[in-house]
């Protein structure tokens, strides 16, 4: 059973029109065909998913808010052969890759945050190991009630809330919805629930909610949450979880009781992971797996409990005179300024250091330069401390709270970003 914006859908139900779906749009698996699929109607989105894993069938599944020409552009993208687009009748795409027989795959796009996104293929086999190694691993949820306010269209939602719900026997909750008040009400309606959303969605709640206030148990992934944010949301959630992955390889660690932002999770058993011996020597995150190794990009070390924490993107790191700044280091401490709401911390090149630190902040009051500067130095380096700051009326962040720091840079250097007096 499934509760789908406010619309219960028993089993057999859902059976009945996962197979109208599979026989109406011909979906096969082994073929090598790939299909995307975007539905505005979340129930009808969810049955084609569901409907072309069992069939076996490659398929990508598009966010329902992206128009038709965006969806066919994505799937182009993808090397998808045909797109559906609210109708269970296909149209073909020019240029498809060739087809290529065998195994279904469940296609996504990478999020594009450190460089152009790209078109992952998992087998469906794959997805089904990650569902049944992170049931084992992570058995604090047993008992509690999935509740998915996130895209379904996402490994995030698909994945580790809704398969993982139907996995431990749950009756999973989708909520299509941008209204945290809602999400609130809905929440105090299901007992025990476990929300599955964003951390800007999170960080939003914790601050609407009443006094003494709080919800039962959520997770958060796709970005580490900035000090402020994680203290507001740890008070408000009483079993708070992280996990961390990426589009390679679906869900590598989950951390069941969070008590540090960075902390991101213990390794799924059904991984092999290695990073750095301490915090003093931090190395990237790889990832073993069958396709072989994969690189995260991450700079992370195992604490001596296992845990795995976090330390930077490899590619974020500055290098100041070949020390080593971490910008989210810089960040919490920005944000921690009485007044500050927002931060983001980057390279610039400089001629006698190599590079400096430079940082974009928005504030509710002008901040002077100095003063931000002589906050910074009271608890950073000297070659943590931002040689430049800019005030700005917002920090350009993704739907999920990320922070494209490249971006970020590339708008600082366009004069994109709007900056106050």
């Amino acid at each position: 059973m499934i509760e789908i914006d406010g619309r219960t859908l028993a089993a057999d139900e859902m059976e009945a029109v996962q197979t109208h779906f599979a026989e109406r749009a011909h979906l096969r698996g082994g073929s090598g065909e790939r299909i995307a699929a975007r539905f505005r109607d979340n129930a009808s989105n969810l049955a084609f998913i569901l409907a072309a894993r069992r069939a076996g069938a490659t398929l990508l599944p598009i966010h329902p808010a992206l128009p038709n020409d965006g969806a066919r552009r994505l799937a182009a993208r993808a090397g998808c052969h045909r797109v559906f687009l609210d109708d269970l009748v296909a149209e073909s795409l020019d240029d498809a890759a060739p087809s290529v027989p065998g195994e279904g795959h469940l296609l996504q796009m990478s999020s594009g945050t450190t460089g152009e996104p790209k078109c992952i293929a998992r087998p469906w086999s794959a997805v089904e190991r990650e569902v049944e190694s992170y049931v084992a691993a992570f058995t604090e949820p047993e008992g509690m009630t999935p509740v998915i306010a996130c895209p379904i269209t996402h490994s995030y939602g698909l994945i580790c809330g809704l398969l993982v719900g139907l996995r431990r026997g749950r009756a999973p909750v989708v909520l299509d919805t941008g209204n945290p008040k809602y999400l609130l009400r809905r929440l105090r309606e299901i007992e025990r629930p476990l929300l599955y959303t964003s951390p800007a969605m999170l960080h939003t709640l914790a601050r609407l909610m009443p006094e003494g206030e709080r919800i039962h148990a959520a997770m958060t992934s796709g970005t580490l949450l900035p000090a402020p944010w994680f203290a507001a949301i740890r008070a408000r959630v009483e079993h708070f979880f992280q996990q961390y992955g990426c589009s390679e390889t679906g869900c590598i660690a989950v951390n069941p009781d969070l008590q540090r932002a960075d902390a991101i999770g213990r390794p799924l058993p059904h991984h092999r992971v290695q990073a750095g011996a301490s915090a003093e020597a931090p190395a990237e995150i790889v990832v073993e797996g069958e396709g072989g190794a994969v690189r995260t990009g991450d700079l992370g070390y195992r604490a001596p409990d296992g845990m795995l924490v976090f330390v930077a993107r490899q590619s974020d790191t500055i290098n100041v005179s070949g020390l080593n700044v971490y910008p989210g280091e810089v960040e919490d401490v920005v944000m921690a300024m009485p007044g500050i709401t927002d931060a983001v911390a980057f390279a610039r090149a400089d001629a006698f250091a190599g590079e400096r630190v430079t940082l974009l902040f928005s504030a509710e009051a002008p901040v002077p330069p100095r003063a931000l500067q002589d906050w910074c130095r009271r608890f950073l380096a000297g070659h943590q401390v931002p040689v430049e700051t800019v005030q700005v009326s917002a920090i350009p962040r993704q739907a999920n709270g990320k922070i494209s720091r490249r971006e970020a840079a590339e708008h600082y250097r366009s004069g994109a970003l709007e900056a106050t007096a």
